[in-house]
């Protein structure tokens, strides 16, 4: 018994391996019980500010640890339930994103040794919707006006639509020249109204005798339109039936736009008057079921968006040398003045410098835009550009408007003759990326190639082959 007691007085002075207490354990444990954005979910990066992360007890953040693509941000756990933990996020369209939140990053708020797992969270934004083109023309109601719209609009980014520069105004020659080259005549064939200030009866010019252009419309093409708009040198200078006497140069001419706008001046009776007679033929093509194109003042800003100005950063046509406000008064004046007259068969364009692929050289001309109630799509003008410089200008100006189709209002070589700069060939315009809607080539008479126009015999050859009939629109093509 003895014995008995002594092993017993061991044991209890010794602890006891049966009341030995076990290691401390923490008081509390974090577990990550869901999350406002699942692993590879694609969201809307306008609708979603922020990714929840819930708990199953109280935390907080320590202020480090929580990055979004690598960059830190600042997270902040709820106020109202103090068991979730809101990280904002600021995100754009059509990217992809990664949320880490590190050890530590998070903590127990009853016991701050205590961490939340390390997270990793991947998922991306939806791309931006693309702007749907416009499907009806802003101003033509014309049949005839609304069909060329929409077979424009069915070709847009699957065929690009072939053109060339009439032999300076009133004809059809050069057309002529491209199908003895090539066995095929461009899809349209534009006229300038650059002689339309010429008296009548002068020997050379009628623009009253529209049957070149209805001769073409007739036989399947598709009519285009423009306007050098030339204005007398002076209030006095007398117009010649050479066409002497008149310029599109402001270095030449007293003629100011402003005053083109203000009722009384010889400007404004110079402006009008002209436009009565333009009117006049556009009016006589309507009435025989004839739409058309319409690009009147082209170019408008020139050089003047240049970031260092000097004497050559001008616009160099006098409707755009007082600047954008005053130039998209007198578009908006053209536009009112022809609808006022009745003139509904016309799909207007504007024609953009946007920077020639320069950011840091050049502003865009966002700010000479007349805007969308006044055209029907936006062109450029493009000399001596190659395939990837095409694709360059063709993005970022479809980006700048998007609900606008886009196209290659001239081109050609770079320089006054054939050893200029070569225009990209089209069809690798249109590989690179360059989804022109149309283009127009330039013509040039002194050229010395079979088609007078400012690209080689082998651009025209290649442009309208057999093979490329999938990509470029000749004249047999048409179909509207």
């Amino acid at each position: 018994m003895l014995l008995t007691l002594i092993s017993s007085f061991v044991l209890l002075s010794c602890g006891g391996g049966v009341d030995e207490p076990d290691t401390p354990k923490p008081s509390v444990t974090i577990t990550l019980r869901s999350q406002s954005i699942g692993e590879g979910a694609e969201v809307e990066a306008t609708n979603t500010t922020v990714l929840t992360l819930n708990y199953n007890t109280t935390v907080k953040v320590t202020g480090t640890g929580i990055t979004l693509n690598g960059t830190s941000v600042t997270a902040k756990s709820n106020s109202t339930t103090a068991m979730s933990v809101d990280i904002p996020l600021a995100l754009e369209e059509g990217n992809d994103y990664v949320v880490k939140v590190a050890k530590n990053a998070i903590v127990a708020t009853a016991d701050p040794t205590v961490s939340a797992p390390e997270f990793t969270l991947n998922f991306k934004t939806k791309a931006k919707p693309a702007a749907a083109i416009a499907t009806t023309p802003v101003v033509a109601t014309t049949d005839a006006a609304k069909k060329l719209y929409s077979y424009f609009y069915e070709q847009y980014g699957k065929k690009v639509i072939s053109s060339v520069m009439a032999n300076v105004a009133w004809n059809n020659e050069y057309a002529e020249k491209v199908n003895t080259l090539t066995g095929k005549y461009p899809a349209m064939n534009c006229y300038d109204f650059i002689h339309i200030q010429v008296p009548d009866g002068n020997g050379w010019i009628d623009y009253s005798n529209t049957k070149p252009v209805t001769d073409w419309a007739n036989a399947g093409g598709i009519v285009q339109l423009m306007w050098h708009f030339n204005v007398p040198k002076s209030e006095t200078t007398t117009v010649g039936k050479d066409g002497s006497g008149v310029t599109c140069s402001p270095s030449e001419t007293s003629f100011k736009a402003s005053n083109a706008l203000i009722d009384g001046t010889w400007e404004n009776k110079y402006f009008y008057a002209q436009m009565d007679r333009v009117i006049a033929v556009i009016l006589k093509l309507q009435e025989a079921g004839i739409a058309a194109t319409w690009r009147p003042f082209h170019e408008a800003a020139g050089n003047s968006t240049a970031k260092n100005q000097a004497d050559w950063t001008k616009a160099w046509f006098w409707w755009g040398y007082e600047g954008a406000d005053t130039f998209k008064k007198l578009w908006v004046a053209m536009f009112d003045y022809f609808k006022q007259k009745g003139v509904n068969n016309l799909i207007w364009i504007w024609t953009t410098q946007n920077y020639n692929g320069n950011a840091d050289g050049y502003y865009q001309d966002t700010d000479w835009y007349p805007g969308d109630a006044y055209c029907d799509m936006i062109a450029r003008d493009l000399y001596g550009y190659t395939a990837a410089q095409n694709a360059q200008e063709f993005t970022e100006i479809q980006t700048t408007y998007p609900n606008k189709m886009v196209v290659l209002g001239e081109c050609g070589w770079d320089g006054s003759d054939k050893t200029g700069k070569p225009q990209g060939d089209i069809v690798e315009c249109w590989n690179a990326g360059a989804k022109w809607g149309h283009f127009m080539v330039w013509y040039d008479g002194n050229a010395g190639n079979t088609s007078n126009t400012m690209v080689s015999d082998d651009w025209w050859k290649s442009a309208l082959k057999k093979e490329n009939t999938g990509i470029v629109v000749n004249r047999s093509l048409v179909k509207y």
